[in-house]
């Protein structure tokens, strides 16, 4: 694979909104695309914080369960 080096300038516009941008000539035509390299070290874990005991719990548990049909059911009839 061939390698391009940027300058600081062009580093910064391509990382600026972290996220996929598109390149374009002086044109506007696209010529590629770039997804900057995310490192997960960063972002903060935002999923439930649940713990294995509870989650063992709910997996024994005899309560009732509900699919997804039926949850999406309930709601459309409130």
């Amino acid at each position: 694979m061939n390698r391009i080096n940027l300058d600081a300038a062009m580093v910064e516009k391509l990382l600026g909104p972290m996220q996929p941008v598109e390149v374009c000539d002086e044109l506007g035509n696209v010529i590629g695309f770039f997804s900057p390299k995310m490192d997960a070290s960063q972002f903060e874990d935002v999923g439930p914080k649940i713990s294995d005991e509870e989650i063992e719990r709910r997996l024994n548990s005899k309560e009732r369960r509900y699919s997804t049909a039926e949850v999406l059911r309930h709601l459309e009839n409130k």
